[in-house]
């Protein structure tokens, strides 16, 4: 057998920068290359197909071989707080954010996960279109195939599926047509773009009724948002769980020139406020605006001369939850002394001037949390107020009535718990606090988004659901600046 000569073209080495010391990208390259430096084109050929090849399956043995935990110890390491899962009790996920806010990723790292640790289990792909689902969650820069560090499944054209080395497998659907998630079940599935689906209300419905496998059936929706009757039932319903991030929370990973030029271009309009800071704007009718949110943003005061602490307890143990909401009060002259009052009622739209004219108000923390015991909810607000040193703690007993006081006096309050009745509908108790918004006289400090969506919810329509926290709001606000309050006088005799 003759040995073929090694003298002017060495072995084949798996390294395909070495032997040649020129790696060709096309075969137009490797003609190129193999002519200009005098190489026999076969050899020179074979020699890096060999070498990639051996790269490639190399490539594939470590994505197919990787220690599961170092993979989600990898991406936690990486992701900002919005992306990784709830640490409460979910159903359903609601990733909510702005363009470039990393939805795609946090939804393809959290379905890898499940389909890691589930050998054989079944799940869900859910886009608008077919061409989504391959485009974005599949193939996308951030989607499931592109994640390096976990396990690389093979997708079947065919079959329109990705199957894992262990066996799970997540099925393909598009959101115009409803009706083919019939039929199958899953163990978990993610929806991806949810307010531009054709069909949302069908879909998701049909979806949910398919998630019945397997101990823990659960749903990630990552999307942009829009006002959608749909988005709000879905946030509304018990068991889901809403994290929020603007576009500029993932800025680390987005050209700078990007978010200056659609900050140039769009900024403090309602585009910006739902496209790059991830909140539902509601339309001209609402009683609140983003343009309102985006002008009060400020930073707190030395010293309040009154601080409450707002509880707008949940209904029932439906999984709604508990409002809690913490703001303050500056006076601008020492005209005003707060006693506690009972009366909460909201006075006339011509009455908040007056009232108000000397007072600043600033929300400085939500403390809103989901699924809570009674106590566990007392007991969150009466530490809200203790950290905050309030001066009391106001909760509404429309629901509750007197077991709303009892419940928080187990909490051991440091400070009066005032109970106020809503007489009104939720529009007209917020029109005067939004007034008051629109004067400059109210300020958010701090991380406010949630709750700044809701509000902007809150007074659209009189069946807006799930708005706890801008219920609790608007009674810390209305004590603060509308309640009228006892003050001392001087009497001559």
């Amino acid at each position: 057998m003759k040995t073929p000569s090694t003298e002017r073209h060495p072995a084949p080495n798996p390294l395909p920068s070495r032997g040649f010391g020129v790696v060709p990208r096309s075969g137009s390259d490797c003609t190129a290359i193999a002519t200009s430096k005098g190489y026999a084109l076969p050899a020179f050929a074979s020699h890096h197909k060999r070498a990639l090849y051996a790269a490639r399956r190399a490539l594939i043995r470590e994505r197919t071989t990787p220690n599961p935990q170092s993979a989600a110890a990898f991406w936690r390491n990486i992701a900002h707080a919005a992306q990784l899962p709830p640490t409460e009790q979910w159903a359903t996920w609601l990733f909510q954010g702005g363009r470039g806010a990393g939805k795609t990723r946090a939804g393809a790292e959290w379905l890898a996960e499940r389909a890691e640790q589930s050998p054989n289990g079944v799940f869900a792909l859910v886009g608008a279109t077919h061409r989504d689902v391959r485009e974005v969650m599949i193939d996308g820069v951030s989607g499931l195939r592109a994640l390096t560090h976990r396990p690389a499944p093979r997708y079947e054209a065919s079959r329109q599926r990705l199957v894992w080395p262990n066996g799970a497998i997540a099925y393909c659907f598009s959101a115009q047509e409803p009706e083919r998630l019939r039929g199958p079940q899953f163990d978990a599935a993610w929806a991806d773009e949810f307010c531009v689906w054709p069909k949302p209300a069908d879909t998701l419905s049909n979806l949910r009724l398919a998630l019945r496998r397997g101990p823990n059936p659960q749903l990630v929706v990552t999307t942009t948002p829009k006002p959608l009757q749909s988005l709000r039932r879905l946030r509304a319903e018990p068991g889901c769980i809403t994290t929020l991030a603007p576009t500029t929370t993932n800025a680390a990973h987005l050209s700078p020139a990007f978010i200056a030029h659609v900050r140039a271009l769009y900024g403090g309009t309602r585009l910006e406020a739902q496209e790059l800071e991830g909140l539902i704007v509601e339309n001209e009718s609402a009683l609140f605006s983003a343009e309102l949110f985006m002008r009060a943003r400020s930073t707190p005061p030395a010293r309040f001369d009154r601080i409450v602490v707002a509880v707008d307890p949940p209904a029932g143990r439906s999984g709604s939850a508990c409002g809690i909401v913490v703001a303050g009060c500056v006076k601008a002259s020492d005209t005003h002394s707060f006693t506690p009052a009972q009366d909460a009622r909201a006075p006339a739209l011509d009455e908040c001037v007056s009232l108000a004219e000397t007072l600043h108000a600033y929300v400085l923390e939500d403390a809103t949390a989901h699924g809570l015991s009674p106590l566990a909810w007392a007991t969150r607000a009466v530490d809200a107020a203790r950290r905050h040193n309030a001066h009391a703690i106001v909760a509404e007993a429309n629901q509750g009535g007197e077991m709303v006081r009892t419940v928080l006096a187990q909490a051991n309050p440091p400070c009066p718990v005032i109970l106020v009745h809503a007489s009104e509908g939720k529009r007209a108790r917020a029109q005067p606090i939004a007034l008051l918004y629109e004067q400059g006289r109210i300020r958010h400090c701090g991380g406010l988004a949630l709750l700044e969506e809701e509000l902007l919810a809150l007074g659209a329509d009189e069946t807006s659901a799930g708005t706890d926290r801008a219920d609790a709001c608007i009674w810390a606000l209305s004590d603060l600046m509308l309640t009228r309050r006892l003050e001392p006088r001087i009497r001559l005799l």
